[in-house]
């Protein structure tokens, strides 16, 4: 029954997809689901060589690699997924959306809980890279090729390297913040583009404390 729920998201979220059958026998994002159930179940069950053969295998027919470890949630819409990486200990709850290029990954060589957390209804686009074990709430939006090192709360959309949060709660929080992946807020521009209108004020005020021909000197 998980199966079919996943192939029927898969139907209703892609454009592309005509049917469910079509969904079943064409499509990586929902083979590497199948496959993936086998590998978790045969990881849970200690039996970590053949998880990890199951896993490659999967890998090498799909382009996508996810850990065996990985737990996922319901209805995880994969589209396209050539390049997608999840960790070990990724965590991904229901209803989330992941473009191709994705990484879900750590940050070295640590141990334990290293690899990101994230909640339900959850997009992530094309070559975002979420690094480390960082929670990503309910409901955020991550913008294609964004790189996310912190946690990010509920109902937020996020972009930029390293991502920043450009609207809560449906409330912007910079300018240019709608999640159109064709135009997305380049928030280094932005804070260069503060940083001349700052210095412009600098120099203005400065002219107006010295002017041209007047020397600029210590004030006695």
């Amino acid at each position: 029954m998980g199966l079919w729920a996943d192939a029927k998201n898969i139907r209703d979220k892609d454009p592309a997809a005509r049917n469910v059958l079509e969904v079943i026998l064409l499509y990586p994002g929902f083979h590497v689901l199948v496959t993936h159930r086998i590998a978790h179940w045969l990881y849970r069950h200690k039996l970590l060589f053949l998880a990890r053969l199951v896993s490659q295998i999967s890998r090498h027919l799909t382009g996508i690699e996810i850990h065996p470890g990985a737990k996922i949630g319901q209805r995880l819409f994969i589209d396209h997924g050539m390049g997608i990486v999840f960790g070990e200990t990724t965590e991904i709850g229901d209803n989330c959306t992941i473009y191709h290029g994705v990484t879900l990954g750590g940050t070295g060589k640590d141990t334990g809980k290293r690899h990101p957390t994230v909640g339900n209804n959850v997009l992530i686009g094309a070559g975002a890279k979420v690094l480390g074990p960082v929670f990503i709430g309910d409901n955020v939006r991550v913008g294609a090729g964004s790189v996310v090192l912190h946690n990010l709360p509920a109902n937020a959309t996020a972009v930029g390297i390293p991502a920043e949060v450009v609207r809560v709660n449906n409330i912007r929080c910079c300018p240019a913040d709608d999640l159109d992946q064709q135009d997305l807020p380049d928030m280094q521009l932005q804070r260069i583009q503060q940083l001349e209108a700052r210095l412009s004020r600098i120099e203005a005020k400065l002219q107006g404390e010295y002017p041209p021909d007047k020397p600029v000197g210590p004030r006695t």
